[in-house]
């Protein structure tokens, strides 16, 4: 694998254009629960994301790309990290990012490497050392900074560091691609590389449409996804509706208001789409849209009504798989409209900025390099990846493993009348996951191979997790071969309140 990172790396290196800096600038933009179909380059015609289609056809898509984790904070530490969540310990209900796992994320590496940078958006974590629990947000560590703790806000008024734009742009996702525009002015008469990152809080509830943009889907109706409504998740396992992902298919009304609140889901991301005009126009502007590598994605999807359900986490492909773009100007390859069948994960940014900007990459990473896809779309990274939530009520968390064809889901939570159950998928030719395919004997080879690729990521959670933030003991949980008396203690434990 390092041979061929060093492949791809040369590779890179000879697309780039002469002078006397040659390392590439990089942004990072990244959405917050935005689904797979809420764009047209992947297949949806009743949206309008003309920008975002373009950096599509210019770029390579990812049409099997992952979130580990379907929930921000967790994902949003991968990403940074390159680290599954059990390996960076981060989440929700469980603790921050340790300062020696932030010493190591892309942004604080490519600023010791002499890259200009700046994060502006929702950052997700905070950051605390292993004595003291009290988190801090790492502004200090970027050059220049516009982000804000929690879920920050869309009136931008009210977002300390970017509030000097709310004149004009009186909605954050739009002050965001101001942020962006003037940083990329600045940075280039620099005359040094720079990375910059933008986490939009759009599309994330509450629906905030900026009201600019009210006429793009004025009386609009959607077509609604095949496997829309309750009847098409009646095969989903009891513990996946113990969540609040199961009501909110009523209580955020996708069962009687789909179009409208649709509409201003799809509106939300017009925002985005917009914001990404004004960064490649000053890119463009400021002569170095050539040499600048832009990367977009989303910390996890969103089940809008898909199988009757609302929101994320669970792991089903609207709320784990999500848009990946990736446009690298200075090769031969691009403007060819690729697309990859490859799988990958959002542990995989990390390194792939990194091999990027010619820093090392640390050892003990989970994610790969996605440079090679670019060169050779139909190439392969990695054989599997885990999907896993550890947050809400016990009964809803699950570890799966995911391939490029198939996805096994284990359902641990046998309390009462419960029972640990199985869930087996062809993603390939099931997509909309409308049939368990777990029973019966027709795919048994297939549910014993992906039996074996689950106790594989079981074993390497129990032999890597974190030894604090109660992450160890869900590698017993998720063992399928514990029975579930044996695993009780853990959740008396969670109920008390210990090892938080």
């Amino acid at each position: 694998m390092r041979a061929i990172l060093l492949t791809a790396t040369l590779l890179s290196a000879t697309c780039i254009s002469s002078g006397a800096e040659t390392r590439p600038n990089i942004v990072f933009l990244l959405a917050d629960d935005q689904c797979t179909y809420s764009m047209g380059c992947y297949g949806t015609p009743d949206v309008t994301t003309p920008n975002l289609d373009r950096l599509a056809e210019e770029g390579i898509v990812f049409d099997n790309h992952y979130d580990t984790t379907a929930i921000c904070m967790a994902s949003r530490a991968s990403i940074l990290t390159g680290k599954l969540e059990y390996r960076h310990g981060c989440n929700f209900e469980h603790g921050n990012l340790l300062n020696e796992h932030w010493r190591k994320s892309y942004p604080v590496l490519l600023r010791e490497a002499g890259y200009m940078t700046a994060f502006a958006g929702k950052i997700g974590i905070s950051v605390s050392s292993a004595s003291d629990s009290k988190g801090r947000l790492p502004e200090e560590d970027f050059d220049r900074w516009g982000a804000g703790p929690g879920q920050t806000f869309y009136a931008t008024r009210k977002n300390k560091s970017i509030a000097h734009y709310a004149d004009k742009y009186p909605h954050s996702t739009l002050a965001y691609g101001a942020f962006g525009r003037d940083f990329i002015h600045d940075a280039a008469k620099e005359k040094r590389p720079f990375c910059l990152s933008i986490s939009f809080k759009a599309p994330h509830r509450p629906d905030t449409p900026d009201p600019r943009f009210d006429d793009i889907y004025a009386g609009k109706i959607f077509t609604k996804p095949k496997n829309y409504g309750r009847e098409h998740g009646t095969h989903f396992s009891k513990q996946s509706r113990q969540g609040r992902q199961y009501e909110r298919f009523t209580s955020w009304k996708y069962d009687r208001e789909y179009d409208a609140v649709m509409g201003r889901y799809h509106q939300q991301i017009y925002g985005i789409d917009y914001a990404v005009r004004m960064i490649r126009e000053a890119l463009a502007k400021h002569g170095v849209a050539k040499n600048t590598v832009i990367i977009y994605t989303s910390d996890n999807g969103f089940l809008c009504g898909s199988h009757g359900y609302g929101s994320k986490v669970l792991p089903y492909e609207e709320s784990s798989r999500v848009p990946l773009i990736i446009l690298d100007p200075r090769h031969p390859n691009s403007g060819k409209g690729l697309r990859s069948r490859a799988l990958t994960s959002n542990v995989d940014f990390a390194p792939t900025i990194l091999e990027l900007a010619g820093v090392p990459v640390p050892e003990e990473i989970d994610g790969r390099n996605l440079l090679p896809l670019y060169a050779n779309p139909d190439a392969e990274v990695r054989e599997s990846s885990p999907l896993m939530n550890v947050w809400g009520p016990a009964a809803v968390h699950s570890l799966s493993v995911v391939t490029r064809d198939w996805k096994y889901v284990f359902w641990p939570y046998a309390e009462g009348d419960f029972v640990a159950t199985e869930e087996l998928y062809s993603t390939k030719d099931d997509p909309l996951e409308l049939t368990n395919l777990a029973s019966g004997e027709t795919h048994a080879e297939t549910l014993r191979r992906m039996r074996s690729v689950y106790d594989q990521a079981v074993l390497h959670w129990k032999r890597q997790a974190v030894p604090y933030h109660r992450y160890r003991e869900f590698g017993v949980i998720f063992d399928r071969n514990v029975p579930w008396n044996e695993k009780g203690r853990f959740l008396a434990s969670k109920k008390a309140g210990k090892r938080q």
